[in-house]
């Protein structure tokens, strides 16, 4: 038998997998950070200020090792409620680690990183102005 054969006459299997939407994402990754014990987790809704994500998380980690801990059991978490990680960036100095989950980007920082940064206040500005009109 030729390896032609061997490859001709195998089954094709195509692995099929539901994407989940950006809330089911997004309660799963929120899960995961609860689990993980991350501390002042915020969700931001960016679905109408950016095209990159729906929604962006901010979390905050103790140390290197506990956020590098938090990005780890978001990609496993993620990935087996079958949803996707397209990249991670941060993780060998572990001060500030960001997952591009497609639909949810998280933000994962030391406590002095994330104060020097403060995400929060930039993304959530419009909202701020937007309640003061009202």
């Amino acid at each position: 038998m030729q390896p032609e054969d061997a490859i001709q006459r195998a089954p094709h299997r195509v692995a099929v997998r539901r994407q989940i939407s950006a809330d089911e994402a997004l309660k799963a990754i929120l899960t995961t950070l609860d689990d993980s014990k991350a501390e002042d987790i915020v969700s931001i809704d960016i679905a109408g200020k950016s095209a990159l994500a729906d929604f962006m998380v901010v979390a905050t980690g103790r140390s290197q090792r506990h956020v590098s801990s938090i990005a780890e059991h978001i990609s496993r978490d993620l990935i087996e409620a079958g949803g996707r990680v397209a990249r991670v960036e941060g993780v060998p100095h572990c001060d500030w680690v960001l997952l591009d989950a497609g639909d949810v980007i998280v933000h994962i920082f030391r406590p002095e990183v994330r104060s020097f940064y403060n995400l929060e206040k930039m993304w959530s500005a419009g909202d701020d102005a937007a309640s003061d009109q009202s």
